[in-house]
């Protein structure tokens, strides 16, 4: 394979696209609202929109334009779309609130106890389904508008 395909690979280049799109509106959104430039929002996991989600969508949705909705290829991809999307929403929302709750425990203890001086976890690992939902929606328009413009 030539490096020359892996640029201008359809699918690869929508989902690198809705991952860059989703992160910058949360480095846009962090802006406003704190009013300084945090550059962990460029790559950081959580927030509104789901970066995961936007990725997945976005590969499976331009491999369907690229390979056709009722093949085989994409239906691997929709799968795997929805293993993530489900993750983002189950398992890491709910690791990230156990985080929240654990840090508190933390907080509270004494001085002298040796887990006092803890690092705190982080706290923001997974998605509400709004932001997954909102994630997948940027993923599709994504891939539609590449499929449509190019």
């Amino acid at each position: 394979m030539s490096s020359s395909s892996i640029l201008t690979n359809y699918p690869l280049i929508c989902a690198f696209i809705a991952f860059a799109i989703a992160q910058s509106i949360k480095f846009f959104t962090s802006w406003y609202k704190e009013k300084r430039w945090d550059i962990k929002q460029l790559v950081g996991s959580g927030g509104m929109p789901s970066s995961h989600s936007s990725t997945v969508t976005a590969l499976a949705t331009a491999i369907g334009f690229q390979e056709g909705f009722g093949g085989s290829l994409f239906a691997t991809a929709m799968i795997l779309a929805c293993i993530v999307m489900y993750d983002a929403t189950g398992v890491r929302l709910h690791a990230g609130r156990q985080a929240e709750v654990l840090n508190q425990i933390v907080y509270e203890l004494p001085a002298e106890h040796p887990l006092a001086e803890s690092r705190p976890l982080r706290e923001l690992l997974g998605h509400t389904p709004p932001q997954v939902f909102a994630g997948g929606l940027l993923g599709i328009v994504t891939s539609a508008a590449g499929y449509f413009i190019i």
